[in-house]
């Protein structure tokens, strides 16, 4: 289809599709995106552009987005109104607290809420509403080991520094591809650029990961450890600094306490103890060790691979001690802490709360929470077992556990045994497939974008924010009037202008704010400051309250050349707030008021780990790992066409040495079982993968019936995490364990198995 250029306009927007949260400039006829290029004047991504971004088009248009809601009658889901589906809403989960309880109402919220600005501004209002504790994230499928031990070491989970890409001399990796990922917990368009940069300033870059990936190929050292020992490796590493007294905190020795307790705490695992576990030799664990403390400027960082294991939560604690104990936490070039628009102003340091966990279990197998969320893996026995408390009804935000978490088989059972079902989502996913409700969010280009939670771990401080490109289509409701009204139909405030949302949380806001001392709004009163908010939507004042009262902020008089949204939106490249900077000890909110380098729960976790060292594995034993591909983002991205294809495929990668011992050929079928079950792949030989390790990626396995995924089902790949049963799991951050996961390897007898089923299109009446 042709388009006449003279018809055309440009509009700008903030790529949701990642979190490298790049701006780009689209290319619009009409409603419809016919083009996506990068904003060379955007403050913070300057022009890049991923495979992802280009295809926001695509995916702006894709037919199988839902265009209206749908309600379940009669045993199928039919079009709706929207009345309809509220009405059916406030009619069903009331009633269900009301009956079984509060807990009996369960929610689930995917990664894709914190790339939407509803997604970040409503589910605390949702859960202040249900006063549920059953609340489960795709957290502890990936990051919540970062938390959790953030928490710990400096009393606040949301406090990650992020390495200091423009600026550090060293960079250590493990578990990370950002060069496929684009970052993660390190928010930075043009990962890739960044790591060349390194580079040609003479920087060393040195990549932990059992695959040669794309990241690794760069590096000037690649270690190919074994999958799940980077808890090991981290704490030989740790060891050496304090053997070789290569230790010197510098600036942070007067925050530290327990620095002679952590010394003590990693004695016995000496790089000799630790080579054969982690396949390293031990020469290799002490000249990185010496390298990291001999550079100028240093950062180490780990990603999924090495949060998604075992020892996931020490692996994640000790990525900060070895920052720590060099001198590069919270220095230029180190890592450092991120400080957003809307984050609270800094105030005076002074001991905090600190941060607790297990201040409640899950209701059967007594899971402890963490961060308020209990492990994805038990929602399955929280739906499926008799008692008090069992899960009845479950709000699901943006998010397809079935495909996501562990033992998928056993969610789609148990989701189908629900009283009741909502599901926010503009797919007819293998989870949505399952609601009684289904609520659908209009597609990006008629959305506005502000990245609450991606510039908290942002490598450059700086603020930007783009209105919908578009109006929205008739029929449509914004996102954020979805949830606002979701809140009111689980309150019992079913009817109410959903704009009485937003005017609460202002006035909660603003009543805070106004009894802080440290508040420049302190002894005012909220009507008149609420009165002074600008913007068109209940979202925008609220935005424009944050920005006020935040680091950079006007503070409603207080500072007039600080940030407003009228400012920023005379911005629309987004403004430079500056390159990262020191914050300790501002950040820190532990009850001693110090970085506490070995708290108590780290501490008992460690006998675990010193177990590890004495696990052998047999000569032809395998590990499963994952992977991560440029062109996908979990299970949200496979029904783009624009990214199908390629090397986005869905295969068992194996070494050519591997395979010739088991029988496999490339491009034949392997048949793969572990702890879950089993499933059969098609092989792709590749020397990328380290002998002894396997790989598929996740997020596939889109060949359940009742979906509406026509691109996706076509190439239904397999879901990987049907190979765990979601016993496994790290103990003190509850995160599912997806990587390092044993596995038996056979060649395939038919071909059947690869894609078992067809999808059936759930009838539209």
């Amino acid at each position: 289809m042709s388009h006449d250029p003279s018809s055309s306009r440009t509009a700008l927007r903030i790529c949701p599709l990642c979190e490298a949260t790049c701006g780009l400039t689209l290319t619009i006829e009409g409603t419809s995106i016919t083009g996506a290029r990068g904003d060379r004047d955007d403050v913070f991504s300057r022009g890049f552009i991923c495979p992802k971004g280009a295809s926001i088009g695509g995916l702006d248009a894709d037919p199988d987005r839902l265009r209206t809601p749908l309600v379940r009658r009669d045993g199928v889901l039919t079009e709706a109104s929207w009345s309809e589906a509220f009405d059916a809403i406030a009619r069903a989960l009331p009633a269900l607290a009301d009956e079984h309880g509060q807990q009996a109402v369960g929610v689930v919220l995917g990664n894709p809420n914190v790339h939407t600005m509803a997604g970040a501004l409503y589910p605390s209002a949702l859960l202040s509403a249900l006063r549920t504790r059953s609340l489960f994230t795709a957290s502890t499928l990936d990051q919540m080991p970062k938390h959790v031990s953030s928490g710990l070491l400096f009393g606040d989970p949301n406090a990650i520094p992020v390495p200091d890409l423009d600026r550090t001399d060293h960079l250590l990796l493990l578990g990370a591809n950002p060069l496929e990922s684009n970052g993660s917990l390190c928010t930075a368009p043009d990962f890739p650029g960044k790591l060349k940069a390194l580079r040609r300033r003479s920087g060393t870059l040195t990549v932990v990961d059992p695959r040669r990936t794309r990241t690794a190929r760069l590096a000037d050292r690649h270690v190919a450890i074994r999958p799940g020992t980077d808890a090991l490796l981290l704490a030989a590493l740790t060891h050496v600094l304090f053997e070789e007294k290569l230790t010197d905190p510098g600036a942070l020795a007067g925050h530290l306490e327990g620095i002679d307790e952590a010394a003590e705490a990693v004695r016995e695992f000496t790089p000799e103890a630790v080579a054969e576990a982690c396949d390293v030799d031990a020469a290799t664990i002490r000249a990185i060790a010496r390298e990291l403390a001999a550079a100028p400027t240093a950062a180490v960082y780990g990603r999924i691979g090495s949060c998604t294991v075992e020892h996931g939560t020490l692996a994640s604690w000790l990525v900060d001690v070895l920052n720590i104990l060099t001198g590069n936490l919270d220095r230029p070039g180190g890592a450092l802490f991120p400080l957003s628009a809307t984050a609270r102003a800094p105030r005076p340091a002074a001991p905090g709360k600190g941060f607790a966990l297990g201040r409640w279990a899950s209701r059967v197998s007594g899971h402890p929470e963490a961060k308020g969320e209990l492990p994805v893996s038990a929602l399955a026995e929280e739906i499926e077992t008799p008692g008090e408390g069992r899960i009845r009804a479950l709000i699901v935000l943006a998010a397809n556990p079935v495909l996501s978490a562990p033992d998928g088989d056993r969610l789609d059972r148990a989701l189908g045994g629900l009283d009741f079902m909502v599901s926010v989502d503009p797919y007819l996913n293998e989870t949505s497939c399952h609601a009684h409700v289904v609520l659908p969010p209009p597609p990006p280009s008629q959305s506005a974008h502000f990245d609450f939670a991606f510039n908290a771990f942002a490598v450059h401080n700086q603020v930007r924010y783009t209105r919908p490109a578009v109006p929205l289509d008739d029929g449509l409701l914004d996102e954020s009037e979805i949830l606002a009204r979701l809140v009111l139909a689980v309150s019992g405030m079913h009817g109410t202008d959903p704009s009485a949302v937003d005017a609460l949380v202002i006035d909660r806001m603003l009543t805070r704010a106004v009894a802080d001392p440290h508040s420049p709004v302190h002894g005012r009163t909220p009507d008149g400051l609420a009165a002074a908010l600008t913007g068109r939507t209940g979202p925008e004042r609220r935005l424009d309250l944050m920005l006020r009262l935040g680091p950079y902020g006007e503070g409603f008089g207080a500072d007039p050349d600080g940030l407003t949204l009228e400012r920023l939106l005379a911005h629309p490249h987004g403004i430079d707030l500056g390159p990262l900077r020191p914050r300790i000890p501002e950040v820190l909110t532990t009850r001693s008021g110090r970085i506490e380098l070995l708290p108590a729960p780290i501490a008992a976790d460690l006998p675990r780990l010193r177990h590890a060292l004495a696990d052998r594995l047999g000569p032809n034993a395998l590990l499963l790992i994952g992977r991560r591909h440029l062109r996908s983002n979990n299970s949200w991205m496979h029904n783009i066409a624009e990214l199908s294809g390629g090397s986005n495929v869905c295969t068992l990668q194996i070494h050519p040495a591997d395979a010739a011992r088991l029988g496999l050929t490339d491009g034949g079928l392997a048949t793969v079982a572990s702890d879950g079950g089993s499933l059969t792949a098609p092989v792709e030989l590749t020397e990328g993968v380290r002998t002894g390790v396997v790989s598929l990626p996740h997020g596939w396995g889109h060949n359940r019936p009742g979906t509406r995924l026509s691109v996706a089902a076509a190439r239904p790949g397999v879901n990987v995490n049907q190979l765990l049963d979601g016993t496994r799991l790290d103990p003190l951050s509850g995160t599912a364990v997806l990587n390092g996961i044993p596995v038996t390897v056979t060649p395939a007898a038919t071909p059947d198995t690869v894609a078992p089923g067809v999808p059936s299109v759930v009838p539209l009446a």
